[in-house]
């Protein structure tokens, strides 16, 4: 069998992705036939930035999903092949059996892996942990930055001085202390987790409650049923093997392991619950100031005079008003959030080291960069474009979000 071209390379990489771009020319059909009727997000299509920005972003939320489906690889991501150690892109595979796809269409990796195989899966990686991580920090950040912005005063003191004090630590130096081994062995990211991930929880509370405070018979069941569902969630997510807490000196029971749903890896939970405590104090600052400049405002001044509450006006009143720089900075955190899963992943922490993650497998391919350059460069490229679309993404929605 011979080696594939580089075209028959490209073409072969363009079929497997078929998926992907039905997914896509469906989604953008859909977007733009009703654009006027979707908010800011129908706006977002009226800027060719933002448009384009949208679709890198999309190849790689559809890639993950369709990779973790197995709709797009052509190997298993973890499966090592005889002879295929470091072999250049488009190599045959040697003894292929029937049902096999038969070549490396990008190359094999130091130990001797699909690398087009371990770059769409890397993809999914990212896709369920950046997003997340991203919308917990805001969580976090917005269920404490609008209390501290209305209120001011001690409230507001207290809270920007712990905010202060975790952003004065240098972010790299903090992921490599909660990462270690050592400091995992503890339990902190454990005992992390059960503090930051009440957070999302307080936040749908208070968020019904407030809207539905002058209809209790409504409320109420409401109240009971999200609330049930989602401290199961939590407890599920925060527990592991039906431990809340579990070192090797004391342990911690937690929900019984007939009732959890799923267990978190501990390298996942480590890197999530890091990535939540970075970013949240800056979404707090952020959200703190909006909330300072917006509670002067008119509107607010009239829901105070009609009697409403102080948590409705902040998450009825000011929040909305503030969706706009919100949004923008939400899709350039997930970059961020990117970009330091690969530092991590780089740096061999977190992550089992076996995992797809594009920042490992940077890592490994950059061992033998000055000989191989194969195996690191589809992971970068696919970072460097992932992380350029959440930033054009971002400057499409500011343009468009100064509009209104």
């Amino acid at each position: 069998m011979e080696p594939l071209s580089g075209f028959e390379i490209f073409t072969r990489i363009m079929y497997q992705f078929t998926s992907v771009w039905v997914a896509l020319i469906l989604l953008y059909a859909v977007s733009i036939a009703f654009k006027r009727r979707l908010g800011l997000y129908g706006k977002l299509f009226d800027s060719p930035i933002g448009m384009i920005g949208f679709g890198l972003v999309m190849f790689w939320v559809f890639t993950g999903i369709f990779g973790a489906m197995d709709m797009i690889v052509t190997h298993d991501a973890l499966s090592q092949v005889s002879g295929m150690k470091n072999k250049v892109p488009g190599t045959p595979m040697r003894g292929a059996e029937d049902g096999d796809y038969h070549w490396y269409l990008l190359g094999g990796d130091n130990l001797a892996r699909d690398v087009f195989s371990r770059m769409v899966k890397g993809a999914g990686v990212v896709v369920q942990i950046a997003p997340l991580a991203t919308l917990f920090a805001f969580m976090v950040g917005i269920t404490l930055g609008l209390p501290a912005g209305y209120y001011g005063g001690r409230l507001d003191t207290i809270l920007s001085f712990l905010a202060n004090l975790i952003l004065a630590f240098p972010v790299i130096l903090l992921f490599y202390l909660l990462v270690t081994p050592e400091i995992v062995a503890t339990g902190v990211p454990n005992y992390m987790a059960i503090v930051l991930f009440v957070f999302p929880i307080i936040f749908v509370g208070v968020l019904l409650n407030s809207r539905f405070y002058t209809r209790p018979n409504f409320r109420t069941p409401l109240l009971v049923a999200v609330l049930g569902t989602a401290i199961w969630l939590y407890l599920s997510l925060v527990s592991t093997g039906g431990y809340l807490i579990n070192t090797k000196d004391y342990a911690i029971w937690g929900l019984p392991s007939f009732m959890d749903m799923f267990d978190v890896p501990g390298g996942i939970l480590v890197v999530f619950v890091s990535v939540v405590f970075v970013n949240s104090p800056t979404v707090f600052r952020i959200v703190r100031g909006l909330a300072m400049d917006i509670k002067t405002r008119d509107y607010v001044a009239a829901a105070q005079t009609r009697g409403e509450g102080p948590w409705y006006i902040m998450l009825w009143e000011i929040l909305p008003n503030a969706r706009g720089p919100l949004i923008v900075d939400f899709c350039l955190r997930i970059g961020y959030t990117t970009i330091l899963l690969g530092t991590l992943g780089f740096f061999g922490l977190g992550l089992p080291p076996e995992s797809p993650d594009w920042g490992s497998t940077i890592n490994e391919g950059r061992k033998l960069l000055s000989i191989y350059l194969h195996p690191a460069l589809p992971p970068a490229f696919a970072l460097l474009s992932l992380v350029l679309g959440l930033n054009l993404l971002a400057d499409g929605l500011r343009e468009e979000s100064l509009k209104d």
